[in-house]
């Protein structure tokens, strides 16, 4: 791997940045994934991110965090990393409004009891305001978190698929529940209307709790 000084690129050029960030990723880890399939997954990261954006000022850091968790997703898959709580991913097209605000929802209810990840088949560029706002009003901030691709690396650490009713297919794989709930777009809702799928979306996710942990 080449290093952050290579070059002589500047500390804010781009990548030079995810050069920097492949060697923090590289040292966490080591012993787990190689440091080729690191720089891969990184740089395809940030490409994948990077047709989606208007505005590439936070590219490199968001393109880190999605990397991260591809890789450990990747290394659950191939069962280096144990995972000691069902894993649960939730998909719509733009994960920008339903997969979001469910994510969102299992994250605060079921605590440490399980971990949730969330992707889109074409994910759009922000998560809807309208979702946002509606999220706040509960107590939940969703501003730090962004539209992701659906890659195969997640979709093979999930013990639950979940989509939103939206068309959308995954890969199917054995030993993975998939469940779909009908859920209408909040793109398409006044605050009211996000208002009731929010809440629609937190009786589904109780439920599912129920079902999936102890």
């Amino acid at each position: 791997m080449r290093s952050a000084a290579a070059g002589q690129l500047p500390l804010n050029d781009p990548d030079n940045v995810l050069r920097r960030s492949a060697e923090r990723l590289a040292a966490q880890y080591a012993g787990l994934v190689n440091e080729e399939t690191i720089e891969r997954t990184l740089f395809e990261s940030y490409a994948a991110l990077a047709r989606s954006a208007k505005v590439s000022t936070h590219l490199p850091s968001l393109a880190y965090r999605f990397a991260h968790d591809r890789l450990a997703a990747l290394a659950q898959a191939k069962g280096v990393i144990p995972k000691p709580v069902p894993e649960v991913l939730f998909v719509c097209v733009q994960n920008s409004g339903r997969s979001q605000m469910a994510a969102a929802w299992l994250r605060e209810l079921g605590k440490d009891r399980v971990h949730v990840r969330s992707a889109g088949s074409e994910p759009g560029v922000t998560i809807l305001a309208s979702v946002v706002e509606a999220m706040a009003e509960v107590g939940i901030d969703v501003g730090q978190d962004f539209p992701k691709p659906l890659t195969d690396d997640v979709v093979r650490a999930a013990d639950v698929v979940i989509t939103m009713g939206c068309g959308d297919a995954c890969p199917i794989y054995p030993g993975k529940r998939y469940l779909d709930w009908r859920l209408v777009d909040p793109a398409e809702l006044d605050a009211a209307g996000v208002r009731r799928v929010r809440d629609e979306i937190r009786s589904h996710v109780e439920a599912l709790l129920q079902e999936i942990t102890p």
